[in-house]
């Protein structure tokens, strides 16, 4: 399973970019999104997804 970003609730802060393991999230079309094909919801990595840590937006990363 994957993550996504709710785009209307993106501030575009880039916090969650900088914080992904797998390099699943970049910028498009003036705003973040998670290449589902990366995504492993930082599992292996971390307890929980890194994205829904660090962003300041309640919500904003969900599961896809």
């Amino acid at each position: 399973m994957a993550l996504k970003i709710v785009a209307s609730q993106c501030t575009v802060c880039g916090a969650c970019e900088f914080e992904c393991p797998n390099a699943a999230i970049k910028m498009k079309r003036d705003v973040y999104v998670i290449d589902p094909a990366k995504c492993t919801e930082c599992e292996g990595h971390f307890d929980s997804p890194q994205c829904v840590a660090v962003c300041p937006v309640p919500n904003t990363c969900i599961a896809a």
